[in-house]
């Protein structure tokens, strides 16, 4: 294992003893023991680390790894937990004590240098919600969405004057059609007239006129 290694210098770092205590009040004391609380939660944050969202991948990724198994605490023929046992102590634990966990750890991050102030970043995904229009509720004062429903209104007539203005004027004829109503789009084009039957003989420097 080289001194180098990300998950060497993370467990000489990352102390979770402290976990112990903290998950007294969920592990029993009688029976089969369930899996150490500090093993989970290593198994978390691998999972995090390595961008991984199932259990089973994540317990078959950490037995091909030599670093992971290190930095878990378990030798190459220890069996590691189960990955049904990873989703059920999951789901028992709170919400409340992952984020006192989350605060610990980025206390102590913060105290070894590793967090800076200085960049933020928020990482968002814009989801569309298949939800009834009927399940809607107020959420804002009704004085409020009155004013705001008044400014819309203000703002949809506005922009409704402003494109009637900009609508172009199109000329008619005296009969009240539209110039060009009726015609084929496209170039205009001339067609030939035939000329008209006339009786006699024409005579000479006479013109017919079209």
């Amino acid at each position: 294992m080289p001194a180098h290694n990300f998950y060497r210098r993370l467990k000489d770092r990352l102390d979770l003893e402290f976990l112990y205590e903290l998950t007294a009040p969920y592990y029993g004391r009688c029976g089969q023991p369930s899996i150490d609380p500090v093993v989970f939660f290593k198994l978390c944050l691998v999972a995090r680390l390595e961008n991984i969202d199932s259990d089973r991948r994540l317990i078959e990724h950490c037995s091909l790894r030599l670093d992971l198994l290190y930095f878990l605490g378990y030798q190459l023929d220890e069996p590691l937990p189960w990955h049904s046992t990873v989703s059920r102590t999951r789901q028992l634990l709170p919400t409340a004590l992952f984020e006192e966990v989350f605060t610990r750890v980025l206390s102590m991050c913060t105290e070894a240098g590793m967090v800076a102030g200085h960049t933020q970043a928020v990482d968002s995904a814009l989801v569309k919600a298949n939800a009834s229009m009927g399940s809607l509720e107020l959420k804002v004062p009704p004085e409020q969405l009155e004013a705001r429903l008044r400014q819309v209104r203000i703002f949809s007539s506005a922009d409704r004057r402003a494109r009637c203005d900009k609508a172009p004027l199109r000329a008619t004829h005296p009969h009240g059609q539209a110039a060009g109503a009726g015609r084929a789009p496209g170039p205009a084009r001339q067609v030939a007239r035939p000329a008209k039957p006339t009786s006699g003989r024409l005579q000479q420097g006479s013109q017919i006129h079209f």
